[in-house]
């Protein structure tokens, strides 16, 4: 596999977009890779890399800090110094950071990792659902998906889906609002496949975003508030109105004739 690193990225001016683009990406997927294996059991929930002239952040996200930083930070020195060798970064140029995760509920891959260990202890598998399903519904989430697949009872494999909510599956908000995972189960009968999609509520990833598909309905102003004068009515008037408006018009006339 080729991977350009880190250090010799901004020393090669030369480098075409393409090639960056796709170092960036497998530096990710390998460091994503890496921290999965390495913290599951920590509830990982993601990664975020960020690049400044002088260093590169590390930004891992868990559910779990304590046992992500270690005794005295010393596990999170370790990973920081895997890392740097892996990719070949220049010493002191990589830090490694630890960021909880406020709600575990809405996040894909704290649930997967959940709902994992509860088919590896022996948990029947709609029960499992189930119960991840109610917990992430209840912590404000808009809808859920969970589909199971793989030999699930007999020995024919199938898939099995579990949805609450609402879900959106098209369309550009996808991207905003749907955040996915997918984990595998290795068990004695075969391996299974889990995914879970959750919508977040909107405003979640980008503050202000507003629903593409929300109508909002304002409730009528009180009739006290309203003043006659400030309400014009729509379509043909009545024939009293005309009467009225008619008789008006010939007063104003009669007025304005000269005596």
């Amino acid at each position: 596999r080729y991977l350009i690193s880190e250090a010799r990225r901004y020393i090669m001016a030369t480098i075409s977009k393409k090639r960056k683009f796709v170092a960036d990406g497998i530096f990710y997927a390998e460091l994503n890779s890496l921290l999965t294996a390495e913290l599951a059991e920590d509830g990982y929930s993601g990664v975020e890399v960020r690049v400044t002239p002088t260093k590169t952040e590390v930004i891992i996200k868990a559910t779990r800090t304590k046992n992500v930083l270690g005794e005295k930070g010393r596990r999170i020195r370790e990973l920081a110094a895997v890392v740097q060798k892996r990719f070949n970064f220049p010493e002191g140029t990589v830090e490694l950071y630890a960021e909880r995760v406020t709600n575990r509920a809405l996040s894909a891959t704290a649930q997967a990792e959940s709902l994992r260990y509860k088919l590896m202890g022996g948990l029947a598998v709609r029960r499992a659902c189930y119960g991840v399903l109610r917990f992430i519904m209840e912590n404000e989430a808009k809808g859920c998906e969970i589909v199971i697949s793989g030999k699930l009872r007999a020995q024919r494999a199938k898939a099995m889906k579990f949805r609450d909510g609402y879900m959106l599956k098209c369309g550009n908000i996808v991207n905003d609002c749907i955040d996915t995972a997918v984990r595998h189960v290795m068990l004695r009968q075969g391996v299974l496949g889990i995914k879970v999609s959750i919508m977040l509520p909107f405003g979640v990833k980008n503050p202000g975003q507003v629903q593409p598909d929300l109508i909002k309905v304002y409730e009528p102003k009180d009739e006290e508030s309203i003043s006659r004068g400030s309400i014009k009515p729509f379509g043909r008037p009545s024939a009293d109105a005309l009467a009225q408006q008619q008789a008006a018009q010939a007063q104003q006339q009669a007025q304005e004739v000269p005596q």
